[in-house]
């Protein structure tokens, strides 16, 4: 039986894992309000009655956390007439370009190599890592827009999972939002209608057996220790989400409070 969109969510034809993070509890009883901070996967295929519907929540900010090569495999985001859209690489192309590129075109002896024994997870969480530690300026960019004048605000990666939930783990932990609830939100991109369409080469009947995918799912799966390890990565590096919001972001105590009055009820 296919799984249905929740009737509480638009049924987006070519945006995967569209939502909106309002509703979150914060630490001090508050909660995140809706209808300023969205989430998805990129908006390359988006048809037109997506694009209406996004053009309808009369967003102000798109950020793009692809890289290059990203845009050149997906495309472009659709235009949004009056919608601005800044593109902040969150990854090197360069990176792990030989390694997606084996992703969707190597055998099942390459994919083993690269991949089992815990090797797929062991990356992604070096991935999450390495994010936070080294794209401060990127998040410090993103953060001061949104106390500035960027909200309503939609981020996005390519499945919507990685660069973009660091992003919004890192927007939800500057306005007080309960570590839990930040964990739950970025799993509900493991729902089926949201993940990611994991696209290979070569013939249905041997791209796509279940060892294969079952080596590929730790790259696009959700997982709450990926979370974990950024939120290791900010004790280890700053010595707490404080120091790290001040010293690793520069985000003064009174843009973070602008930052708490757009995005918090």
């Amino acid at each position: 039986m296919t799984q249905q969109v929740p009737s509480t969510e638009p049924e987006l034809a070519g945006v995967r894992n569209f939502r909106d993070v309002g509703g979150l509890p914060t630490v001090d009883g508050r909660r995140v309000r809706h209808g300023v901070l969205y989430r998805s996967g990129h908006l390359a295929h988006a048809t037109e009655e997506d694009a209406a519907f996004l053009a309808s929540l009369g967003l102000h900010t798109i950020f793009d956390f692809r890289n290059a090569a990203d845009q050149r495999l997906e495309g472009p985001d659709v235009a949004l007439p009056g919608v601005r859209n800044v593109n902040l690489p969150l990854s090197d192309p360069a990176d792990g370009a030989e390694f997606w590129k084996m992703v969707r075109d190597g055998d099942l002896d390459q994919l083993r190599a690269l991949l089992d024994d815990g090797k797929g997870a062991a990356r992604m969480i070096a991935s999450y890592r390495k994010i936070v530690k080294e794209r401060t300026a990127e998040h410090s960019r993103v953060l001061h827009a949104l106390a500035v004048d960027s909200v309503p605000a939609l981020m996005h990666c390519a499945a919507g999972k990685d660069r973009a939930g660091i992003s919004v783990a890192v927007t939800l932990l500057a306005v007080g939002v309960e570590r839990e609830a930040i964990v739950a939100d970025y799993l509900e991109s493991n729902a089926k209608h949201r993940r990611y369409k994991v696209r290979r080469g070569g013939s249905p009947g041997t791209a796509y057996t279940p060892e294969v995918m079952e080596l590929l799912n730790p790259l696009f799966d959700a997982r709450a220790e990926y979370l974990d390890a950024a939120f290791a990565s900010i004790e280890e590096t700053w010595g707490g989400v404080e120091p790290y919001l001040a010293e690793g972001l520069g985000l003064s105590p009174e843009a973070r409070e602008r930052l708490r009055d757009r995005l918090v009820d």
